[in-house]
């Protein structure tokens, strides 16, 4: 699979099968994460890779207990609602049961962490497709950093004090027929090319 059909049939995967991913691919993919660009080459991406499904059961009540503490408004982010609604059924598993979490933190004080973070995800969930996996970009952690219970489980796993969450990509094979992830592509109804000067 060349780069083009790597970005163009990436899909988000939310339904996976239980197999743990190797030890070697993983490696694979985070170092594709860890050669995303960074703010004047200052490769301060902090990688947690989750295989441990009592961690991950750890973070999905920690997640869980904190979404259902919240409340929303009708300018509430959607999926955010979404969230907080079914952590308050106590039937919400941010993670969509995936075998490895892959949490990208990056330092509070530095100001192209969020920027940094994104790339590096997006190198990830690129590489997932290319080598057969599903992946999907995790916004929940992020979204929690202010949770002390969480921050401090976090910081239990190795995340640095000075650190925050800023991105998270969960991975593993597929729940499909065929083990292999939706190749689809999805049509581009939005995000808008203004050619300057125009094209002809």
């Amino acid at each position: 699979m060349d780069v083009f059909d790597a970005i163009f049939t990436r899909r988000s995967t939310r339904s996976y099968r239980p197999d743990p991913v190797d030890a070697g691919t993983l490696d694979k993919i985070l170092l594709a994460g860890r050669h995303a660009p960074s703010g004047s080459n200052s490769q301060l991406c902090h990688f947690l890779a989750v295989t441990d499904p009592a961690v991950i059961d750890t973070l999905a009540g920690l997640v869980q207990q904190a979404f259902s503490r919240m409340e929303t408004t009708e300018n509430t982010y959607i999926s955010l609602r979404w969230s907080i609604k079914q952590s308050k059924k106590g039937a919400y598993r941010f993670c969509y049961n995936a075998p490895a979490l892959i949490i990208i933190a990056n330092r509070e004080d530095y100001g192209n962490n969020v920027a940094d973070s994104a790339v590096a995800a997006e190198n990830i969930m690129i590489a997932c497709n290319a080598l057969g996996l599903g992946s999907c970009y995790i916004n929940q952690l992020r979204w929690l950093n202010g949770d002390p219970a969480l921050s401090e489980y976090l910081r239990s796993l190795g995340m640095a004090e000075n650190e925050r969450v800023y991105a998270s990509v969960i991975l593993g094979y597929p729940d499909t027929a065929d083990g292999l992830p939706e190749r689809t592509p999805l049509p581009r109804t939005g995000n808008l090319v203004t050619y300057i000067p125009a094209k002809k």
